[in-house]
């Protein structure tokens, strides 16, 4: 399993590393880092579908490791890394296609969300507008996220972080009719 793992993702790792580390050497240095630490803790992996977003968290980690050591020659901030450049990319890419999968819902559906979530009104000011109950409304917004979510898991496999986060994704296909 390791080596088709490794396979298919080491030229992304290197690719990510050299994004982060400017020395070559040091690419390869890290680079085999990572792939001990896969070798060593592949077997932990709960979820196989999570393999992309567990390696480049791997990787974040041996590189802030590697900086932490003294091992470089360039000055970097170490709170720049995987958090704030990757978690905003996946935000954005993920955010290109909610408009066209959120038209896949039924148009009730469609205009809750973006009411409420695109928008940003209030629950209570919407409930008042459509002459229903706030907790009826509640219930509404929370069927009408929940079908999105369904689309959106029908096209992609997505990875999260503790607190829920969507930190990566995968598609399932190409053909995704609604993105």
């Amino acid at each position: 399993m390791l080596e088709a793992v490794w396979s298919e993702y080491q030229n992304g790792l290197r690719r990510f590393l050299r994004s982060k580390i400017a020395n070559e050497a040091d690419v390869d240095d890290v680079l085999q880092e990572v792939l001990i630490k896969t070798y060593k803790n592949i077997d932990k992996l709960e979820s196989p579908e999570s393999v992309k977003s567990w390696l480049f968290q791997i990787a974040n980690r041996s590189v802030i490791d590697h900086y932490r050591k003294g091992n470089a020659t360039e000055d970097v901030d170490l709170d720049t890394f995987w958090t704030e450049e990757e978690e905003e990319q996946v935000s954005r890419e993920l955010a290109e296609c909610l408009l066209p999968m959120m038209e896949s819902l039924p148009e009730s559906s469609t205009a809750l969300i973006k009411s409420i979530d695109i928008d940003g009104r209030s629950q209570k000011e919407v409930a008042a507008e459509l002459g229903i109950s706030y907790s009826t409304l509640k219930s509404r917004v929370q069927k009408s996220r929940h079908e999105l979510r369904g689309v959106y898991e029908k096209c992609c496999r997505f990875s999260f972080d503790t607190q829920g986060n969507v930190m990566d994704y995968d598609p399932k296909s190409n053909s995704c009719k609604n993105c």
